[in-house]
């Protein structure tokens, strides 16, 4: 992976990053800690994944902190909080990534519940640890953040509106995040090659993606993807506080 963050950049910075023991998490946070942030790799039920990860990063000279949370469990957020402020005493950085809601046997509300509910109350409960000049990142995809101008996959549907639910909540609490000088931001992007949203859509559409690349002229990958994330968390926030990675020519306004 290029490092898309200058060396020592976020050094003596903190970040955590949720779902971050794969995919554009793992890659996220291995971006940040090159950038020497000290990182908080937070899993689900990836523990063996999650502590090679914080072995590797150690290597470069950062501090990793491995912390098993269930987001949709308030109980288990604090708990995550609380091992956060011992071993850092704050966050500088919070980047919420993990989404789900195409999981089997889950209750017909979890999608709802994770993507709008759990985010919500992991920022308010990383608000004691947030201070002035701190900055708060949520990851989503242009099927979510146009779904209600562009439609997408019927099985995607449920899991867009709920993460299109999260980021409306999210921005309410842009003024009162303000007042307290942390940054908001959502980085939105195009189907990325190599996730589970781009696996379903083929499965469900063959040759889905290789059209979604041919008229988009590119598709990000894992990697790159993290690289605009990892960028979200220096670069100035836009306006609208909206961060849109790749095409967008294909979805109508906001």
């Amino acid at each position: 992976m290029s490092q898309p963050l200058a060396a020592g950049s976020l050094t003596g910075k903190t970040a955590l990053v949720t779902g971050s023991s794969r995919g554009v998490g793992a890659d996220t946070v291995t971006y940040l800690a090159q950038a020497g942030a000290n990182v908080v790799i937070n899993f689900r039920n990836k523990a063996p994944r999650a502590e090679k990860l914080a072995a590797q990063l150690r290597e470069l000279g950062v501090e990793a902190l491995v912390v098993g949370a269930d987001l949709t469990d308030p109980a288990s957020v604090a708990d995550m909080m609380t091992q956060i402020h011992d071993t850092f005493g704050g966050l500088d950085l919070l980047v919420l990534n993990a989404s789900g809601g195409m999981e089997s046997g889950m209750a017909e509300d979890y999608a709802l519940v994770l993507n709008r509910d759990a985010q919500l109350n992991v920022l308010d409960a990383a608000l004691p640890l947030l201070g002035d000049g701190s900055r708060v990142v949520f990851v989503t995809s242009h099927q979510a953040h146009f779904i209600r101008t562009t439609p997408t996959m019927p099985e995607y549907e449920p899991v867009a509106l709920s993460k299109r639910a999260g980021e409306d909540a999210l921005r309410e609490r842009i003024p009162a995040l303000t007042e307290k000088g942390i940054e908001f931001v959502v980085v939105s992007g195009d189907m990325i090659e190599g996730t589970i949203t781009a696996t379903l859509l083929e499965r469900a559409n063959p040759g889905a993606i290789a059209q979604r690349r041919e008229s988009a002229g590119k598709l990000y990958n894992v990697a790159e993807f993290a690289a605009e994330v990892a960028l979200a968390a220096v670069d100035p926030v836009p306006s609208d506080n909206t961060r849109l990675v790749g095409d967008v020519s294909s979805f109508g306004g906001e």
